[in-house]
C-alpha cells in the first residue's frame, strides 16, 4: 500500500509497520486528476476522515459523501452551498481549484489559487506576454493548433487572426445547424434573459463554463497566471479563455448542438461533457499544450523525477537561481 513501509523484525520476532509521512511525490499530478465536480445545495465540511459533502432531506435523512480532494482538479460550488474554512484549506493544500459559480456552474464569480507553486511556467508566460513578437507568435500557434498547421497567413496581425477565427467559428455553427436541422442559430449569452434562450445556447454556456473551470485548474496547477492572455486581455480570466478556445470546436460546440431538442440542456451538457472527458483525457492535453505553447524549445523532464521540496529560490542576474535558506554573505 502506498505510504506504508515495513521495518525489520525486532528481537522478539515481531514486525512493526508504520505509516510514512506523505511526500510531494505521493500526491497525484494534475495530469492524473479527475476533471471537475459540481455541487449545489450541500454543506461541505472537514471531519476526522476528510472533506465531505452533506445534505439533509426529509425523505432520506442526512447523506454524506466524502470527496477525493487530492485527486480533483476543480470543484464548482453552486447556489445553496456552504463550505467551512478547514475544508477550504484542505482543497488549497491539495491544489484543488475551487470556483464559486451561479446555477448550473454558469458564470464564475470567484476562485481560489493554490499556494506553494513553482514559478517556472509563470516566468515563461510573463516573458512571452511582455514581448510583442513572442506574444503574436503564441497567438499564431494557438490559431494553428485549432485549425491546422500553416493555416495562419504569413505575417498576419492579431486583428487578422481574430477575423479569420470568427469566420471559421461561424462556418462551424452553420454546418452543425444544418446537420441537426436547425433553421436558424445565433450565438448569444444573456444572463438577464437566461430562461428565454434556446437549448443550444443554454447547453453551450453550461459546457463552456465547465471547460473554463478545468482549464483554470490546469493553469493555476502549473503556477501560471489566468490573467495574462495572448489573444484575450483586460480580464482576470483572459488566459483561461485563450486555452479553452483550443478545445471548444472539438468538445463543447458539437455537444451543445446535439442537445437542441433537450428539455434540460444545461444539466445534460454538464453530464455529457464530464463523461466525454474520460475519452478525451483533457487534463493531460491541457498541460502538454500549455507547456508547448509557452516554451516550445524547452525540454520537459518527467515530473516524477523533478519533484522536490525546494519551494523558493533567490534570483541572481549573473549566476541564475540560488538556493534559499542560506547565508550568502
Amino acid at each position: 500500500m502506498t505510504g506504508v513501509t515495513a521495518t525489520a523484525p525486532g528481537p522478539t520476532g515481531g514486525g512493526r509497520r508504520r505509516l510514512a509521512a506523505p511526500t510531494v511525490t505521493m500526491l497525484p499530478r494534475v495530469v492524473d486528476s479527475l476533471s471537475f465536480l459540481y455541487l449545489d445545495i450541500v454543506r461541505i465540511h472537514q471531519d476526522d476522515t476528510g472533506v465531505c459533502a452533506e445534505i439533509t432531506t426529509q425523505r432520506r435523512g442526512t447523506e454524506t459523501v466524502y470527496l477525493p480532494t487530492a485527486s480533483l482538479a476543480c470543484v464548482l460550488l453552486g447556489p445553496g452551498t456552504s463550505i467551512t474554512a478547514p475544508a477550504l484549506a484542505t482543497f488549497a493544500r491539495h491544489g484543488t481549484t475551487v470556483l464559486i459559480t451561479g446555477m448550473g456552474g454558469v458564470r464564475c464569480y470567484a476562485a481560489t489559487v493554490p499556494g506553494t507553486l513553482t514559478t517556472t511556467w509563470l516566468e515563461h508566460q510573463a516573458r512571452a506576454w511582455a514581448d510583442d513578437t513572442r506574444r503574436l507568435a503564441i497567438a499564431t500557434a494557438m490559431y494553428e493548433h485549432r485549425f491546422g498547421p500553416d493555416q495562419a497567413p504569413p505575417g498576419a496581425t492579431l486583428q487578422q487572426l481574430r477575423g479569420l477565427e470568427g469566420q471559421r467559428v461561424k462556418a462551424l455553427y452553420k454546418l452543425l445547424a444544418r446537420q441537426h436541422r436547425i433553421q436558424r442559430f445565433r450565438r448569444s449569452y444573456d444572463p438577464d434573459s437566461w430562461d428565454t434562450q434556446d437549448p443550444v445556447n443554454l447547453a453551450l454556456s453550461a459546457a463552456n463554463t465547465c471547460l473554463y473551470g478545468i482549464v483554470h485548474a490546469a493553469i493555476v496547477a502549473l503556477g501560471c497566471s489566468p490573467a495574462l492572455g495572448f489573444v484575450h486581455s483586460g480580464n482576470q480570466q483572459a488566459f483561461v479563455y485563450d486555452i479553452a478556445d483550443l478545445y471548444k470546436a472539438e468538445l463543447t460546440i458539437p455537444l451543445a448542438f446535439s442537445l437542441n431538442t433537450s428539455d434540460r440542456p444545461e444539466a445534460e451538457a454538464r453530464r455529457s461533457f464530464r463523461e466525454g472527458l474520460r475519452l478525451f483525457r483533457l487534463m493531460p492535453r491541457i498541460v502538454r499544450d500549455l507547456q508547448t505553447l509557452l516554451a516550445p524549445d524547452t525540454p520537459r523532464p518527467d515530473p516524477d523525477e523533478t519533484l522536490d521540496e525546494q519551494l523558493v529560490d533567490l534570483w541572481d542576474p549573473v549566476t541564475g537561481p540560488l538556493p534559499s535558506g542560506t547565508n550568502h554573505a
